[in-house]
């Protein structure tokens, strides 16, 4: 009986709890919204690679805060390397000049290369995050986990936009922009 009490009584604490939440997520503004997906992506762990054309290892640079990865774009001398590039013997390159971004939480990324004449070059962007693959006829559903889609011609100014979705983690921008 007294179990029976217990069960009963935990039951309503959970109703009550989940009406809670419910009145809190339709109660909010607009505005409440915002602030808080705004602090949930503040939170958001980063991490950070980079390919020089001229080492064999990658280079892991580990953490990075969601503030400094615009400037770690912006700030890598991509023109230089591709100068080094175009005197350089083809086997002393092993990469073009690469920066990778990773959001840890979602595993949602994206890889930029700079290709092309070091006074008029563009950007590869790479998209990678998990999704679900359908296989035998759409019969059967896995998930891809380094699932990745490309485009190619890309300006700075396009490389800033999926960034700052990236940081905004903005799916469906990168979705729509990159390739489903």
């Amino acid at each position: 009986m007294w179990t029976k009490n217990v069960n009963s009584l935990s039951r309503h604490l959970i109703d009550i709890l989940g009406l809670t939440l419910l009145f809190f997520i339709y109660g909010c503004s607009q505005t409440e919204k915002n602030e808080i997906h705004k602090q949930i992506s503040n939170t958001m762990n980063y991490r950070a690679s980079f390919c020089d054309p001229f080492q064999k290892d990658i280079i892991e640079l580990g953490d990075i805060s969601k503030d400094s990865i615009i400037d770690k774009f912006e700030k890598t001398p991509w023109a230089d390397f591709l100068m080094r590039m175009a005197n350089a013997k083809e086997d002393e390159i092993y990469y073009s000049p690469s920066l990778e971004i990773e959001n840890k939480d979602t595993k949602h990324g994206l890889a930029i290369s700079a290709v092309g004449d070091p006074n008029n070059y563009e950007f590869y962007i790479f998209y990678k995050r998990p999704k679900k693959i359908k296989s035998f006829f759409g019969l059967k559903e896995k998930v891809n986990d380094s699932y990745t889609s490309d485009k190619t011609g890309q300006t700075k100014q396009d490389v800033l936009d999926c960034l700052k979705a990236l940081l905004n983690n903005d799916r469906e921008y990168l979705s729509n922009t990159i390739g489903q």
